[in-house]
């Protein structure tokens, strides 16, 4: 089992992570949805402790990893610094000013940027969404996951410092007004709504537990066939792939160190 020793800047967001590195099932199918578009040379925007890391790699050329939180690249360097595929572990944070100055070695270096509740929790996401373009080499693409629909906001989402939820119409206006053009959309996880709208806006709990997480995990092969059915009417989550759509390529090259994080 990942655990994550120094949990004080984000315990909530680190017991969720610990909780669905046990939902391996759910982990395979989230992958599934989304492996189609995922080739090259991938950066993966929020890793977190490698959830999704570790099956990226069996789609990648190589895999570079990132978080903003210095104790989860310590996870991720533990659990796959030694994997010859990770060409290297960034602290990367999407919202900093000075981020073409603190990350040129990543510039323009990307076929694929994959980030999976990643946008959501960044007040200024248009700057998120700009920054993630700047990773991206010449033909890129960027893979976004994020909440969906803001009617269904609550407790949980506040707790994991999500600013806001997404339709199909204001992701994609975000992605267009970047420089972006949309390939494809498809809403995922239609029978996680019932239970986030239960334990958040009902209940008003503050965390997902382990024991509805595993009974979840348990019932992944039922949902993903209800999720064939649906994906494009509704789910807990919106997925979008758009392809760079402006020549912005930067030759900068990056540094050969299997770890680099930034203080």
């Amino acid at each position: 089992m990942t655990v994550i020793e120094d949990k004080s800047a984000d315990w909530t967001g680190g017991e969720t992570l610990e909780a669905f590195a046990a939902a391996k099932r759910f982990n395979r199918w989230m992958f599934e949805a989304i492996k189609i578009h995922c080739s090259g040379k991938i950066l993966e925007i929020g890793s977190g402790i490698g959830n999704l890391s570790v099956y990226l790699l069996e789609k990648a050329e190589s895999l570079t990893v990132s978080d903003m939180n210095k104790n989860y690249c310590s996870v991720l360097e533990q659990r796959l610094g030694h994997n010859k595929h990770v060409q290297g572990i960034y602290q990367v944070d999407l919202s900093v000013i000075d981020f073409e100055q603190r990350y040129a070695p990543l510039l323009g270096k990307f076929d694929t940027v994959v980030a999976l509740n990643v946008i959501e929790h960044i007040k200024d996401d248009g700057a998120a969404v700009r920054n993630c373009k700047k990773l991206l080499n010449e033909n890129g693409r960027i893979v976004i996951l994020v909440p969906a629909f803001q009617w269904l906001y609550n407790s949980l989402d506040s707790e994991l410092k999500h600013f806001r939820r997404y339709t199909k119409k204001t992701l994609s206006m975000l992605l267009t007004g970047e420089g972006f053009t949309i390939n494809t959309s498809r809403y995922f996880n239609i029978p996680g709504i019932p239970g986030w709208w239960i334990s958040g806006t009902l209940l008003r709990r503050k965390i997902i537990s382990r024991s509805q997480l595993s009974v979840y995990n348990s019932l992944v092969p039922l949902f993903r066939l209800l999720d064939k059915i649906t994906s494009r009417i509704a789910g807990l989550s919106l997925i979008m792939i758009a392809e760079k759509n402006k020549t912005e390529y930067n030759n900068a090259k990056p540094e050969h160190s299997i770890v680099k994080q930034e203080e």
